[in-house]
């Protein structure tokens, strides 16, 4: 499951670079939701991620209000 988390980073690291500069800074969330997708992808299994980044997505629409929304949750001691 390894092999499937880093290809899913590095198709979203792919997007960054080559298609985000010229579609512009449109999500209203912070972080980004490509960087969301990548700390997903790197602190959670590929199956949990796939789900918290389609719901992140579906989320960051005109009638959203954004805000900060970090992929992983700070928790208190």
């Amino acid at each position: 499951m390894r092999f499937l988390n880093n290809a899913a980073v590095k198709l979203v690291k792919i997007y960054q670079l080559a298609l985000s500069p010229y579609l512009g800074m449109q999500c209203k969330y912070v972080p980004s939701c490509s960087q969301y997708a990548c700390d997903c992808f790197n602190h959670y299994g590929f199956t949990k991620s796939l789900g918290l980044v389609g719901w992140r997505i579906l989320r960051c629409n005109p009638w959203s209000h954004g805000g900060y929304d970090p992929a992983v949750k700070q928790t208190s001691p």
